[in-house]
């Protein structure tokens, strides 16, 4: 079973910090996956959310488990000129609140997948314990050319 390190996400993924909210796939097949945030007190919104209790926020919850979603679609395409973006997001549920110290694990499953578009399912966990449950849409698009390439090449 494939895993991927943090470099390899990178080449996967064009999210950077702080928006990369995975850390680690641990478990990669053809329909599945399974990833890793860890969760630590240096995480920037909790400096407002909140600072007496440190919660992570749900949406933050649901990013990451659409970044592990992505991750599968890219991976599979094995294609860097493509990006994954989030066009939906439902049944979207929260059982437990994430705090620093916590591990999650993401795992995500297809459903349904059509030539530019994914419906995935997917629960995260932390200490077996479920936190947050999900079904997302993702659709794949082309990346346009870097603006600053194409000014680089036109004569002044």
């Amino acid at each position: 079973m494939e895993t991927l390190d943090i470099q390899a996400i990178q080449q996967i993924l064009p999210h950077r910090y702080p928006f990369l909210l995975v850390d680690r796939i641990v478990e990669l097949e053809e329909e599945r996956i399974v990833g890793i945030k860890n969760v630590t007190m240096n995480e920037p919104f909790f400096q407002g959310h909140f600072p007496e209790f440190p919660v992570m926020p749900g949406v933050l919850i649901v990013e990451a488990m659409a970044q592990v979603a992505g991750v599968l679609v890219l991976k599979s395409l094995g294609s860097k000129q493509r990006a994954v973006f989030l066009a939906s997001i439902d049944s979207a549920k929260f059982r437990r609140p994430v705090v620093p110290g916590d591990q999650l694990r993401i795992e995500m499953k297809v459903g349904r997948r059509k030539a530019t578009v994914a419906k995935m399912f997917g629960t995260a966990t932390v200490d077996g314990k479920v936190v947050a449950e999900v079904e997302v849409m993702c659709k794949l698009a082309d990346v346009p050319a870097p603006a600053a390439a194409e000014t680089a090449n036109q004569p002044a």
